[in-house]
């Protein structure tokens, strides 16, 4: 207990000198988005909105439109734009380096709809050939690309240009976002191991907002800030009634304040340790009722064996039912069908896995999804990493509730808010 107390204590004292000393980027990032917004969560148009209202502080060089689930389109990232413009006039009488809402418009790419097959890529689409173009550029300064959504069209853009991986730093809000995208993951961590890669599944939460507190930092902000702040903060309030999500925000906060180049320093986004291992789970031997221990955010294969069917390698034939949603399993050949699963929380979770392939026997289990990212002992499945690919931090005084390394990002919320409200204000 003296020792729990000791290193709290201690982390206490540390975060309070980087209070102290924690500095603005002083290079402009180049950066590229690539994004679900207009899918099942709207809290991207929330960081959207944030977004355009800084886009002066970043060499903004694209905005993808890719959604692996929902109807998201490069549509409602121009509606956003146009927004923007009501109120591009206002920002530009403040600080200079606003992109006017044409070049903003020409940024503007359309991605992947829908999640990859089980390879982890497909057809290059507008929006992965725009991340091969920029990544390609030739400039001193490395593209920064922050994945608010699914991973497909960076999959795909490593697909068809490998040479970029050193060209490229990846920020990816995962937790939910894995789930959806687990083939793209597992393609990228299987063959790009050595991809400068942040891998936030938790500690972004520390940014959203506690629906208990009325205050003016939590639901209170939108009445205390944003409320009449001109079309974007008009706009805000049909996302959430207004308050404050933005989940996906703090891939952008990271490159707004500290050191982007050391993710275990403090930064406004959370600070990262480094992974030597991503953890990946084989069941290979699936039996009715069977029971199974996972690590939360791992990639989970259920391997089976069924009839050998004349039909294309990677073809959808199976279902997985887990967790009330519905997941796509494929064909390998010569009688191998693969699943995959990405659990976003610890949980108890009851599955079933059917297929429309005659004579395919209906298979049931449990995952008890353990806690801890990436789990404690490594086994012989896992993906091993390279020296630059962090996650959320482990130490348990970080977590906030189950969310491993969320205190890393809460412990900024009300700076970055204060901060915002500056910008909000300019629109008044």
């Amino acid at each position: 207990m003296r020792f729990f107390l000791f290193i709290v204590l201690l982390w206490s004292s540390a975060i309070a000198s980087a209070a102290r000393t924690l500095e603005p980027t002083t290079t402009k990032p180049r950066v590229l988005i690539s994004t679900d917004i207009g899918g099942t969560d709207p809290d991207d148009n929330q960081s959207m909105a944030h977004l355009l209202m800084y886009n002066n502080l970043f060499d903004l060089e694209g905005l993808v439109s890719s959604p692996s689930f929902g109807d998201g389109s490069v549509a409602e990232i121009l509606r956003m734009i146009e927004l923007y413009e009501q109120d591009y006039a206002r920002l530009c009488a403040h600080q200079p380096g606003f992109l006017s809402p044409d070049s903003l418009r020409t940024l503007c790419k359309q991605g992947r709809h829908g999640t990859a097959p089980l390879k982890g890529y497909a057809e290059s689409t507008e929006g992965s050939d725009w991340i091969v173009r920029c990544a390609r550029r030739l400039s001193s300064r490395p593209l920064w690309v922050l994945v608010w959504g699914g991973l497909e069209d960076l999959a795909q853009a490593l697909h068809d240009a490998p040479d970029i991986q050193d060209k490229i730093r990846v920020y990816w809000i995962g937790g939910p976002n894995k789930k959806w995208s687990v083939n793209s993951y597992a393609y990228i961590v299987a063959n790009f191991p050595d991809l400068w890669f942040i891998e936030n599944n938790a500690s972004y939460r520390g940014f959203i907002t506690d629906n208990k507190n009325s205050d003016r930092y939590h639901t209170g902000y939108y009445d205390a800030s944003i409320r009449g702040a001109g079309a974007l903060g008009e706009d805000f309030l049909g996302y959430y009634n207004g308050v404050v999500k933005m989940g996906d925000s703090p891939s952008l906060f990271y490159l707004m304040q500290g050191d982007p180049e050391n993710p275990e320093a403090e930064s406004w986004g959370g600070s990262f340790e480094p992974l030597v291992y991503s953890s990946r789970v084989i069941i290979d031997d699936v039996q009715p009722a069977r029971r199974d221990t996972v690590p939360v955010y791992s990639v989970v294969e259920f391997w089976l064996q069924g009839p050998r069917e004349d039909i294309p390698v990677d073809s959808a034939c199976l279902n997985l039912h887990i967790d009330g949603q519905d997941w796509a399993g494929y064909y390998c050949g010569d009688g191998q069908y693969i699943v995959r699963y990405a659990p976003k929380a610890p949980a108890v979770l009851d599955y079933e896995i059917t297929s429309q392939v005659e004579n395919f026997p209906a298979v049931q289990g449990v995952l008890e999804v353990s806690p801890q990212w990436p789990g404690e002992e490594r086994s012989r499945d896992d993906y091993r990493v390279g020296k630059h690919w962090y996650s959320d931090r482990r130490e348990a005084y970080l977590y906030q509730g189950v969310w491993q390394g969320a205190q890393t990002v809460a412990r900024w919320r009300k700076e970055i808010l204060d901060d915002w409200q500056e910008r909000l204000q300019w629109l008044k």
